[in-house]
């Protein structure tokens, strides 16, 4: 059975620390999409990627997630991205999955970037996320989350004379703030997760200067299970791409080339 899946994604300048006008510009992109399944939005969408966790934080379920809802059951999609949330007095930079219908999930970031201080201003999230949605299994992850292999590994249930392999996901995405000066690392990272884990990958990065003078290149990109890109944005670009992605393509790539079957158990603590 085909299961084809129609992904948006918004490569965008934000405006520094200010929800308000982030959400309304967003607000606008998103209306201008042609029809889609999953619409993927940078880190910290509604203010940047800033340190000022007390002051931006919003409880959980708060006005962005409220406005992901909404946005969502408008344009009938998913919609994905990580907004500031205080949780019994702890900070997380927390990824938000919202569907049409109003049902979510969340994901709090792992892997917290101490070369920007993020440590000592957010808690690090302890689970990882797989969503079912329209046939395919997806994993979201985070910026920084992407220098972390093992966090990221798609974990194969392979039965007992290695004939069979069932992969945990099909599909990763990463939302980001990754600034230009590392964009080679960026790109070639999602490259490597998408060969390893035999899936789809989405990479979602901001354009543009944030309010520390940091420069953000975008380099988003769509990559197939077998690293090549099948959609990007030029350098420092503000725009959107739709494609769509067929999960019995990947199936048949697992199928032909099944490097699943000989990988390694393994458990995260």
């Amino acid at each position: 059975m085909s299961h084809q899946l129609t992904v948006s994604l918004i490569q965008s300048s934000l405006h520094w620390e200010n929800a308000v006008d982030n959400l309304k510009m967003f607000s606008q992109k998103i209306e201008s999409l042609p029809a889609t399944d999953i619409i993927v939005l940078p880190e910290m969408f509604n203010t940047g990627f800033s340190m000022q966790s007390e002051k931006l934080a919003e409880a959980p379920l708060g006005p962005t997630f409220n406005w992901m809802k909404q946005a969502a059951a408008n344009k009938n999609a998913a919609i994905v991205g990580s907004v500031i949330t205080k949780e019994n007095n702890a900070f997380y930079n927390r990824l938000y999955w919202v569907n049409p219908d109003g049902t979510f999930y969340t994901y709090d970031k792992r892997h917290l970037f101490r070369m920007a201080g993020e440590h000592h201003h957010f808690s690090a999230g302890t689970k990882r996320l797989v969503v079912e949605y329209k046939g395919l299994k997806i994993m979201p992850l985070i910026c920084y989350d992407l220098r972390f292999p093992v966090w990221s590994r798609n974990q194969n249930k392979v039965n007992a004379d290695r004939t069979q392999n069932q992969p945990e996901f099909d599909l990763q995405i990463f939302v980001a703030n990754w600034p230009a000066p590392r964009a080679q690392a960026w790109s070639s990272l999602l490259i490597a997760r998408a060969i390893e884990n035999q899936c789809f990958v989405i990479g979602v990065n901001r354009v543009g200067e944030d309010g520390n003078q940091i420069p953000y290149s975008g380099h988003s990109a769509l990559i197939d299970p077998k690293g090549e890109v099948i959609g990007d944005f030029e350098s420092f670009q503000d725009a959107s791409i739709t494609k769509t992605i067929d999960l019995a393509e990947l199936n048949a790539f697992r199928e032909k080339f099944p490097v699943g079957l000989d990988s390694d158990r393994f458990k995260i603590y």
